[in-house]
């Protein structure tokens, strides 16, 4: 049944949940939770709950989202092509924007990789100084949720190397993922998309896209091994989890064992998943995908992996607030909503280490949403980083 323990009178600077319907390992229970200095003092069974302590109306109590891959910081700073809105405020807007739908803890991603050849600057150096300027907001604390980094480390660029000797221990980076967005393969093997997805959002007609897909390939045969091991040998120097992207088959997943990945960001077919339990690698699947019934890329889709039993992660990808309305459509799939609640909190705080957040127990982080259900909608309430209300 979890950490429990019995009543507590509060004491001053202290703050309680009450009448809230718990959502803990393995099961849903009535009780309280009471807060001290940010963490969980105690969580308490039962209709009795602290005096003075917030009644939830019988809403759900769950740990706050953690969010391993979301794209939504870059979508903050460049919200249109060749568009560099002011970085704080694009920050300060993206962790609000979070802290709104119930995520308390993210792995901000950042590409490392450049393409400078090409002349266009659409895919320019940005990550190193955005780093900062989190880190120099979070040290000042401006931001509302914990904030960590993931490096998306492109193996078909030009600098990655270079970008990637930028980072030291001291940018506590939790993930490096190597992506390959060559064309042709994993996540575009089916070039078509690839060009639908490029020319609808540069604008480029054929021929551009024919002279930017070579110019890719290119890239890659003259330095995509150097950069994959560069990207390995970073992971270790900086204590990241090292994570792999768009895994399409066996083969890719037997490489990525080998290099010691512990997470895979979206596999693409059913077969690569499959091998990634094999191996003991978590799965890592959008929750746009499972929301829309697919991907938009014409992969295997989060539904189908998580009727295998093959689904450990969601991960918001570009919609932030599709991570707790996924977490919810999977709990109705699975008839189980402590698992699904699971895939959003504690399996992703197990898989980057984050010991002290992701579950409702005694001596964690005070990180919580209040949720209730509204015709099927999960409708936030309240919610809680650090035990400070921040949404």
């Amino acid at each position: 049944m979890g950490d429990m323990s019995v009543g507590h009178q509060m004491a001053v600077g202290e703050m309680a949940l009450g009448n809230a319907r718990l959502v803990l390992e393995g099961e849903v229970v009535s009780g309280s939770v009471l807060v001290r200095d940010g963490r969980i003092a105690a969580v308490d069974a039962g209709p009795v709950a602290p005096p003075g302590a917030l009644d939830c109306e019988g809403d759900l109590l769950i740990p706050g989202l953690i969010e391993l891959h979301t794209d939504n910081l870059e979508r903050h700073i460049q919200p249109r092509p060749k568009v560099d809105w002011p970085h704080m405020a694009a920050i300060l807007a993206h962790d609000a924007e979070l802290a709104g739908t119930g995520i308390t803890t993210v792995f901000d991603a950042m590409r490392v990789g450049s393409v400078i050849s090409d002349g266009t600057g659409e895919y320019r150096k940005y990550a190193r100084a955005v780093a900062s300027e989190v880190m120099a907001a979070r040290g000042r604390g401006m931001l509302k949720i914990s904030h960590l980094l993931h490096l998306r480390a492109e193996v078909c660029s030009e600098t990655l190397l270079e970008e990637l000797d930028e980072f030291t221990e001291a940018d506590r980076v939790g993930i490096l993922s190597i992506m390959d967005h060559t064309p042709g393969q994993r996540q575009f093997r089916d070039i078509s998309k690839l060009k639908d997805y490029v020319c609808g959002k540069h604008g480029m007609s054929e021929a551009q896209f024919a002279d930017h897909a070579a110019g890719l390939t290119a890239i890659h045969a003259r330095l995509g091994t150097a950069h994959e091991a560069g990207a390995v040998a970073a992971a270790r120097r900086l204590g990241a989890v090292l994570a792999s992207h768009d895994d399409t088959e066996r083969g890719h997943v037997e490489v990525s064992a080998g290099h010691g990945v512990r997470l895979a960001e979206f596999p693409t077919t059913l077969e690569a998943a499959q091998a990634c339990h094999d191996h003991g690698i978590a799965v890592m699947m959008g929750a746009p995908n499972l929301i829309r019934g697919g991907s938009h890329s014409g992969n295997v889709a989060a539904a189908e992996l998580a009727g295998a039993g093959l689904l450990d992660i969601l991960s918001s990808d570009y919609v932030p607030s599709a991570l707790m309305t996924a977490a919810f459509r999977l709990a109705g799939l699975w008839n189980d909503l402590p698992r699904a609640v699971a895939t959003v909190t504690a399996a992703p705080a197990r898989a980057t280490g984050l010991t002290d957040r992701g579950r409702i127990a005694r001596g964690l982080l005070a990180d919580l949403v209040r949720v209730r259900l509204v015709d099927g909608v999960p409708v936030i309430r309240g919610v809680w980083s650090h035990g400070r209300q921040v949404g």
